[in-house]
């Protein structure tokens, strides 16, 4: 958190004196042995050289330091960890340098302070490029030390509990940014305890009516129901006992965000969520899991499909538990977990709990499986330069639900929710991705854009010589399969690009009259380079994909002529018309390429961007330029081919309206189509059409209501999106595209 310079000759306080000294005896209850020399220097240095810095909350910039130690101390990180909680913010905050630091502390300490220096000093033109370099250099930082990481979440964690102080539009990114990458980094690696703060401090800055009114709604079934769960887990282990299962037994509340997000991708009421109450069983063996999951399920009755084995096949991050939801006294539904003190540890604190004295060893082994998928982030993120690309397919591929499927011969391979078998196949080897022709499920062949479920079966038929499809990228889910099937495609297409504009380039000359062998090598490199390409095969892609027209390359190659009036050629993507001449379907000039008023431009039906959104363009041939939300599904498609990829932005305002697919998921009850019609009203927007319909697939009380309305730009719509979320039986709102 940014620190500010105090009036000079502020003394240190005798509560951050203190306030280190709860580190040091934390450090000393968990580490008896250590020596505690190096701590206590790295403090002082700390101290000296914040000197009167202070927190946007006034106190002193060095309690930061020593709160961010403190909660690495609370995940018995070694020495350096805690060196370097009190020194990550000396290089970037102050005119230290990392060689002093290396001098003083050492080569570990120097490498992660430097590690996460380098993750806040990155200067790009955007915001957007600026959080990719950052967290690439995190990624880069994380693979050579584990610690780098821990130590920017516990900074993150201590800049959440304290985030108050800052003005609303910093905690909001904050906020966003948590929930976005920090928070799924943790989950990755496994740290439940750290995940679960950070998610649930973040979602009260990013959504704070949500999370008041679902904080609200949960408190009053909490108070309802805390009797029968204490009268469940007293029974519980009382019937454990009785059966000689050796266990301790604990009540929970599910987190808040959790719930949230359980409410808004199911579309469901608090009443459908069975697992806001729980009990967590913690017995000594694996054996004592299974005999306890007996007890319960004589005890209750199981909810069918609620029953998850995440210790026969554990998650990617190592988590392992078994999970089951059962129908309790009175018709209380609630959700029991069992698990090992070792699989309880681990859960709990993930990575972190490696850095105990345990054999003489400290950290996670080389083969650890979250350190695996940490080196296979790294591997794909060097293929993408795009910024844009680089986060959005970082985001999706961190906070995935988990499909675990079988070969044929037993091979459990990990996939994410609605991955296909070509994702499949691409996660057993990239040759089987490549060739793959077919699949069966469960012994019956399918198409190749099913979606996997757990348990699944799939068999993978290949053919040799066979290459993907570039249908492919819009079927998988993964960046594994999306990363080698664009290679391929865009290697593919580059071929064919360059034959077209080969071609385009000779029919031109022969209809010019122009000899081409004339024009030596040096003028058709002069030619490349003025049109910004590096290459003379570049300059022929870009002309095979449509960004330039063989009259534009070929003018400077002409002999002068006389002026004489002419009919004006068609307008080709990237080629001008006269000064004043209009641009037929260039959308009223609400959108235009970055620096250009005349290319023919049109908002994609895919995803119909409205003002204000983030927006691309991407060259059609034929068709001019293709303008998508960035976050348009294919959009990932498309943007295989960087060469085809072009600046647009919107032009000046204007007075369009644009249509809107919203669909509103409610409970089925009096007076909420009118109160929605009544927010329409006051913005002033129009509707198209509205449909109110029962919601069979959810049954029960469940509607929901379609409509086609007409919004001004994106700041009108999320206004009218978040005063529908507020209406009392509202589930969710969800804009179509």
């Amino acid at each position: 958190m940014t620190s500010e310079p105090a009036p000079a000759g502020v003394q240190l306080k005798a509560d951050v004196l203190a306030q280190y000294q709860v580190l040091e005896d934390t450090v000393h209850q968990l580490r008896p042995n250590e020596d505690l020399k190096a701590l206590r220097q790295a403090f002082e240095f700390a101290v000296e050289r914040h000197g009167p810095q202070t927190r946007k909350s006034g106190e002193p910039y060095i309690t930061h330091p020593i709160a961010v130690a403190q909660i690495l101390a609370d995940m018995n990180m070694d020495l350096v960890a805690l060196e370097t909680g009190l020194l990550h913010d000396t290089v970037e905050d102050t005119s230290v340098k990392v060689d002093e630091i290396r001098k003083l502390f050492g080569n570990e300490v120097a490498h992660c302070v430097d590690g996460v220096t380098k993750l806040g000093k990155v200067h790009m033109y955007s915001r957007e490029e600026r959080q990719a370099e950052s967290v690439r250099k995190m990624l880069l930082a994380m693979v050579s030390d584990i610690r780098v990481i821990l130590v920017k979440l516990a900074d993150r964690l201590h800049n959440l509990r304290t985030l108050g102080s800052l003005p609303p539009d910093r905690q909001q990114s904050i906020a966003q940014e948590t929930l976005e990458i920090y928070a799924p980094i943790a989950h990755r690696l496994g740290m439940g305890r750290v995940r679960g703060e950070l998610e649930d401090l973040a979602f009260r800055y990013a959504e704070p009516e949500a999370a008041a009114e679902l904080e609200h709604q949960i408190r009053e079934r909490r108070l309802a129901n805390d009797q029968s769960l204490e009268q469940i887990r007293q029974s519980i282990t009382v019937k454990l006992s009785r059966e000689g299962v050796p266990a301790r037994v604990e009540s929970r509340i599910k987190r808040i965000y959790s719930i949230y997000q359980k409410l808004r991708r199911q579309k469901i009421g608090l009443d459908q969520v069975y697992d806001i109450l729980g009990i967590r069983i913690i017995t000594d063996s694996v054996k004592n899991c299974y005999a306890a999951l007996g007890v319960i399920h004589n005890e209750w009755h199981p909810i069918p499909g609620r029953i998850k084995d995440f210790i026969a096949i554990p998650r990617p991050n190592l988590y392992q538990s078994l999970h089951t939801s059962v129908i309790g006294p009175g018709g209380l539904s609630f959700e029991i977990q069992i698990r090992t003190e070792e699989m309880h540890r681990i859960a709990e604190e993930g990575i972190a709990a490696h850095w105990k004295y345990k054999e003489g060893k400290k950290g996670p082994a080389e083969d650890d499986q979250r350190i695996v998928w940490l080196r296979q982030l790294v591997e794909w993120q060097r293929e993408m330069r795009d910024p844009g690309e680089f986060m959005s397919t970082f985001k999706v591929d961190m906070y995935q639900e988990e499909v675990y499927c079988f070969t044929p011969r037993g091979r459990v391979i990990v996939v994410p929710r609605e991955a296909t078998p070509i994702d499949f196949a691409y996660a057993i080897h990239t040759d089987v991705g490549h060739s793959c022709v077919g699949a069966k499920v469960n012994g019956r062949i399918v198409p190749l854009r099913t979606p996997l479920r757990n348990g699944d079966v799939v068999e993978i038929l290949t053919q040799t010589g066979h290459m993907p499809s570039k249908d492919w990228l819009a079927l998988v889910k993964t960046s594994r399969a999306r990363n080698k099937i664009r290679q391929v495609v865009k290697a593919t297409e580059r071929e064919r690009a360059i034959e077209i504009g080969v071609k385009s380039l000779e029919r031109e000359a022969r209809r010019l009259g122009l000899p081409l062998s004339r024009i030596t090598r040096d003028q058709w490199e002069k030619a490349a380079s003025d049109h910004g390409s590096s290459k003379i095969e570049d300059l022929h892609a870009a002309l095979g994909y449509g960004k330039f027209s063989a009259r534009q390359i070929l003018q400077p190659f002409l002999p002068e002529q006389p002026h004489t009036a002419a009919a004006p050629e068609p307008v080709a993507p990237g080629a001008r018309p006269q000064p004043g001449e209009p641009v037929p379907g260039s959308e009223d000039l609400v959108l235009r390429v970055k620096g250009i008023d005349d290319i023919l431009v049109y908002r994609a039906k895919c995803c119909n961007p409205i003002r204000g959104e983030p927006i691309v363009g991407y060259i059609t041939r034929g068709k001019g330029v293709g303008v998508h939300s960035t976050s348009c599904a294919n959009v990932t498609s498309l943007m295989y081919e960087a060469e085809r990829r072009i600046d647009v932005e919107w032009a000046r305002a204007a007075e369009k309206q644009f249509p809107v697919h919203l669909t509103v998921y409610s409970e089925d009850k009096p007076g909420i189509l009118n109160q929605i019609t009544s927010i329409l009203m006051h913005e002033n927007s129009n509707i198209r059409s509205l449909e109110a319909r029962p919601d069979e697939q959810r049954g029960g009380d469940a509607a929901i209501v379609e409509m086609n309305i007409e919004i001004r730009d994106k700041k009108q719509l999320e206004r009218i999106m978040s005063q529908m979320r507020r209406i009392s039986g509202i589930r969710d709102v969800e804009r179509v595209q």
